[in-house]
């Protein structure tokens, strides 16, 4: 079972959360958390991949089972991944991991979904 080593990715997808919160009411947003987030800086310079679903599963809006579902895919869809991180653990299908993939649409799916390795084979760790 792969454990969780930092929250730095969630809290930075957290922290973007709350400022596009604040950018749709109006508020004005601290300087320093209206960067970009993590995994958006990342895929700038990335090679986006295509990934595959092997089992239907849940697109949700961060890399958690804690998040909302955003969409639900089926199997032997094709995806675009940004990056991987690590997130919340999940256990279905006979895998426990952590690792959730970052797609184009600014969504998640968690890795144990997607044909190849834990992470659907996508080269890029978010950051």
């Amino acid at each position: 079972m792969m454990h969780r080593t930092s929250s730095r990715p969630l809290a930075k997808i957290m922290m973007t959360a709350a400022v596009g919160v604040m950018a749709a009411t109006g508020m004005a947003a601290p300087a320093s958390a209206a960067e970009a987030p993590q995994a958006e800086r990342t895929h700038m310079g990335a090679q986006w991949e295509t990934v595959t679903t092997w089992v239907q599963g849940n697109v949700r809006t961060g890399p958690s089972t804690d998040y909302s579902i955003a969409y639900t895919v089926a199997a032997n869809q094709n995806l675009t991944a940004v990056c991987w991180l690590e997130g919340g653990t999940v256990s279905a299908n006979g895998y426990t991991h952590n690792k959730w993939v970052y797609l184009s649409d600014n969504k998640y799916i968690w890795g144990g979904l997607l044909k190849g390795n834990e992470v659907g084979n996508v080269s890029s760790l978010c950051w």
